[in-house]
């Protein structure tokens, strides 16, 4: 049985006296027209003669003339809609106004009712859609393309940032050198819980960062146990997105890296009592520290973004990691337009959102299956999936390789024919090249905004799946 909701009458939000105020404040004084340029808009009016009324004054004014009632004559009618004399309303304008100087506040009231009257326009479709009888759409897809249009609304009611003069950009960038020498031998950003990567990158500063690996590599133990157990340690709130782990498993690993019991041992309960009260010491230690997890499994940038708005406001949020992007999901439309849309989408919304949060995100990506064939299997940028929105996006582009992971799957075979010398010589070869490759990862850098490219190497403990310095905890070169 379905019941009629009574909706309540809504007062369209404006305010007429705040538009005439601006409009007359500007023909008064085109330098009033600085003051809001960067964030009003035509449409924002309510009343559709001041929306052609400021856009005449913005054309002219851009134009390099002087806007006025005089000058504003001819794009305006003796007799227009509604019998209203337009030219004769320009001089009321003027003739009204008590000062200028409020022009801008006049502006922000504007763009508010105008937003107001937008989110009341949005809801209202969404009454009307979520209550069509037979809807053919889920109740996902629909607060999915509600948070989108919320989203979009958020954009266009932005105001832009400010343009910096030479000298504020001047000032901007010697203070922050002045933070880097004051820090020396520190990095800058978050720690990555690896010196010389942070070396490389000063740490993880606001960006996109991308962290592109075949399986098996160590991508998620390098995110998830390495960099967001390093930054929480040193205070900073981390908000990681598992598409492919469990919360619980993530945990155990953390347990892992953190007691050196391995996840595996953990999952089968096989426990000395002397673990068991490693377990319980390290679960009140990792329990403190500011670390969330968010296992929804498809997730969304919208689902990300309100879930990051949401934990800033509850506890506060200084980095954000994704697991990973070819397990998330885009929009219907660009779900529909294939991968290569779908990347772009993800990846341009995700700038959006350390942009907004002002935290750096870290973004792990699958690699093309093609590597697999090559001898040498040292990633590139040309083994990321549809790279080209990825390049353009990430400030920074990274690749994890352990060649230990390919030597172990790859042990010689007696060929036919063979001569004994001959596979022992190659067994010695392979045997050799697997002992220098224990234990060690590249992290291949091939873009950085800000900073040099390179390879850095890295201890990899695989029972523990926890990555180190490798020069500094361990002897091995």
């Amino acid at each position: 049985m379905s019941h009629a909701i009574a909706l309540p009458e809504v007062r369209v939000p404006s305010n007429e006296e705040a538009e005439q105020a601006l409009l007359g404040a500007i023909l008064v004084n085109n330098r009033a027209f600085e003051r809001v340029a960067d964030f009003l808009r035509p449409e924002h009016f309510h009343d559709p003669l001041h929306q052609r009324i400021f856009a005449a004054i913005a054309a002219m004014i851009d134009r390099g003339q002087t806007a006025n009632p005089v000058t504003l004559q001819s794009a305006f009618e003796r007799q227009g809609d509604g019998g209203r004399d337009e030219v004769g309303y320009l001089a009321e304008l003027v003739g009204n106004v008590v000062t200028v100087v409020n022009a801008a506040d006049y502006g922000r009231t504007i763009r508010d009712a105008f937003l107001c009257r937008q989110l009341i326009e949005i809801g209202f479709d969404m009454i009307e859609t979520a209550g069509r009888p037979g809807v053919d759409k889920d109740a996902a897809v629909l607060i999915e393309e509600a948070e989108s249009q919320l989203f979009e609304l958020g954009e266009r009611g932005g105001a832009l940032r400010p343009v910096l003069s030479s000298a504020e950009g001047v000032e901007a960038a010697l203070a922050a050198t002045e933070r880097a020498w004051r820090n020396r031998g520190q990095p800058l950003g978050i720690t990555t819980g690896l010196a010389d990567l942070d070396a490389k990158l000063g740490g993880l500063l606001p960006g996109l960062y991308v962290l592109g690996a075949r399986p098996s590599m160590g991508k998620s133990a390098l995110a998830f146990n390495t960099i967001m157990l390093a930054a929480a340690r040193t205070g900073a709130r981390v908000l990681g997105f598992s598409t492919e782990m469990a919360a619980e498993k993530v945990s155990r690993r953390h347990l892992a890296a953190h007691t050196g019991i391995p996840a595996d041992r953990q999952a089968q309960g096989d426990l000395t009592d002397e673990e068991w009260c490693r377990l319980i010491d390290a679960k009140a230690e990792l329990g403190a520290l500011p670390i969330h997890l968010d296992d929804t499994p498809g997730v969304t940038v919208s689902h990300i973004r309100r879930t990051c708005r949401r934990h800033k406001r509850r506890h506060g949020l200084d980095l954000i990691i994704v697991d990973h992007l070819h397990r998330m999901r885009a929009s219907p439309q660009a779900e529909k337009q294939g991968e290569t849309a779908k990347i772009t989408e993800i990846t341009a919304a995700l700038c959006s959102i350390w942009k907004e949060f002002q935290a750096p995100v870290l973004l792990l990506a699958q690699l093309n299956r093609g590597l697999e064939m090559r001898e040498d299997k040292r990633p590139s940028m040309a083994d990321l999936r549809q790279s080209g929105s990825i390049e353009q996006d990430a400030d920074v582009i990274a690749f994890l390789y352990r060649e230990e992971y390919y030597l172990s799957r790859t042990e010689p075979g007696r060929r036919p024919d063979e001569s004994d010398d001959k596979f022992n010589e190659r067994y010695e070869r392979w045997t050799r090249r697997s002992d220098e490759a224990r234990g060690i990862a590249e992290i291949i850098i091939e873009k950085n905004r800000d900073g040099p490219i390179g390879t850095i190497r890295a201890h990899f403990d695989g029972p523990r799946t926890l990555f180190s310095n490798l020069y500094r905890d361990h002897g091995n070169a």
